[in-house]
């Protein structure tokens, strides 16, 4: 729950008097500014407990018992409740409740005495309480700020300086802050917001500096690994028709967008699925959007998530998917799906199906800004509950390239690899005989030639050394010709080309588009 419903709640168990209130938060201070308005609205004496102060007041500050240690705390508590009624008592730092320890059950003697007494024990915890100990109360929860609640953190951290420093920003700048840091602690998003204050400036473009300092706020990210992005990789271009979708989508990212999906009963993209010809752009696509968003990119790997016990792998997926929306607004990349979810035959446990249940729940109901890309080469193996309607935002199939670009994609490499340009006789020969490459066929030939080149003083760039490289590559097109006309067979049918061109044709424009390649 939110701040204000947290104190409400609080408040009310309050008032009834519940021995025991166990309020799950990772922010103490946070936590005791709940307290301390509960404790002024119903004018009751509250004392807090630390380990580095003892117990005091918390309306005054002023201790009133020395003893730092939880067991000294109880001991005071003890005394107190036998000769004061409504009292309330508030441990901010205590470990060893989860489970049935001499803490514990100290704590449960503690609180039958609270009972008789009016007493109330409260418990700041981020963890589960043993279970004896939290049947005798009830549980609160603090969530950490929302949106809203962290647009209100941003301005009282920045209006004091207005004018001292320059402020680019302007309401829905802030929006777009308070949307990014969503998630973080208080502590958290304040530290981020006085590094961006100590520049003595905040520009626009602090904006994507506060979606990258949040990433580096989760740097031991736990079933994800984090993926760096060049916005070099811009420069590929590639893949019109997905640009295209994806233009029109970035645009909703926008505070006031959100806002108009929120009263329509919208939610925000939750992503793509891009299948197609292994080799020919799907995984580098990933690494694209990240950059095109200017989002941080983290890849699922399934094999992190597979565990050996029974549930265990359910589990490590959930939190996998739980780190994602801590780190939202973020790209999430899923290569080859397949592999992770999809249906080998061999699933007498039933391991993959739950998977896939989790997955597309997940999916469904996150609320959270994670942006789904994931890519599969072998789409026999997918699940058909995956590949219905409405599950991924759109399905876009990734083709071998046309001619133009192949031509775009030798000129690319040859330039970049072998620090050349090539005449329009080479170029254009160079283009035929590569008919059914993928792109990853060009960029590593070319980037072969290359490494001999460096190798050998002796041997010099030349047409006959290009058009013999090529022609000695066989490419999957070739040796696998019917696995590629079965997946552009399947991909006529379901998907979207990605490319903007029919699946399987080789449409030549005036005006060629680069592709992404892998």
């Amino acid at each position: 729950m939110d701040f204000n419903n947290c104190v409400s709640t609080l408040k009310r168990y309050s008032m009834a008097r519940i021995p025991f209130i166990a309020l799950n938060s990772i922010e103490k201070i946070r936590a005791l500014e709940v307290i301390r308005l509960v404790a002024t609205d119903l004018s009751l004496p509250f004392y807090a407990h630390t380990l580095s102060k003892g117990m005091f007041d918390i309306a005054t500050g002023k201790t009133v018992n020395d003893d730092k240690s939880v067991m000294g705390a109880l001991d005071f508590i003890c005394e107190q409740i036998k000769i004061k009624q409504n009292l309330t008592f508030v441990f901010t730092e205590v470990s060893d409740i989860e489970n049935d320890s001499m803490t514990s059950r100290y704590f449960l003697d503690v609180v039958s005495l609270a009972e008789e007494n009016g007493a109330v024990i409260i418990v700041i915890t981020a963890n589960p309480v043993w279970s004896q100990l939290q049947r005798l109360g009830m549980t609160a929860s603090l969530n950490l700020p929302n949106e809203q609640e962290m647009l209100q953190i941003i301005y009282e951290n920045v209006e004091p300086y207005r004018s001292n420093i320059s402020i680019e920003w302007d309401n829905s700048d802030f929006r777009e802050a308070a949307t990014t840091l969503a998630g973080v602690t208080r502590v958290e998003a304040q530290n981020v917001i006085a590094s961006l204050v100590a520049n003595r400036a905040i520009k626009k473009s602090d904006l994507t500096e506060i979606k990258f300092a949040k990433d580096r706020l989760f740097s031991n990210i736990q079933g994800l690994e984090k993926i760096e992005v060049s916005h070099n990789i811009l420069d590929v271009g590639g893949l019109n028709g997905l640009k295209s979708w994806l233009n029109d989508k970035k645009k909703l990212q926008n505070p006031e967008k959100r806002d108009e999906l929120r009263k329509r009963g919208l939610q925000p993209p939750r992503g793509v699925l891009l299948v197609g010809v292994p080799g020919c752009g799907k995984s580098l696509s990933a690494k694209a959007i990240a950059a095109f968003w200017e989002l941080p990119l983290y890849r699922l790997d399934f094999a992190t998530v597979q565990g050996q016990y029974v549930g265990q792998s359910e589990q490590q997926l959930k939190e996998a998917f739980q780190t994602a929306e801590h780190v939202s607004p973020c790209i999430l990349w899923i290569d080859e799906i397949e592999k992770g979810l999809g249906s080998s035959g061999s699933d007498s446990s039933g391991v993959t199906t739950r998977m896939v249940g989790q997955f597309l729940f997940w999916m469904q109901e996150c609320k959270k800004l994670v942006f789904v890309v994931a890519t599969a080469n072998d789409v026999s193996m997918l699940p058909s509950e995956l590949l219905r309607r409405g599950r991924f935002d759109e399905l876009f199939f990734v083709d071998l390239p046309t001619e133009e670009e192949r031509k775009e994609i030798i000129t690319l490499y040859s330039e970049k690899y072998l620090k050349t340009v090539l005449s329009d006789i080479t170029l254009y020969e160079l283009v035929r005989i590569t008919d059914g490459f993928t792109g990853a066929d060009l960029e590593s030939s070319l980037r072969d030639i290359s490494y001999r080149l460096i190798a050998n003083d002796e041997l010099q760039l030349t047409d006959d050394l290009l058009i013999t490289s090529l022609k000695n590559v066989v490419p999957l097109s070739k040796t696998s010709p019917e696995k590629i006309e079965a997946i552009r067979d399947w991909g006529r049918e379901r998907a979207v080309p990605a490319s903007g061109k029919p699946i399987g044709g080789n449409v030549t424009e005036s005006k060629p588009a680069r592709r992404v390649l892998v």
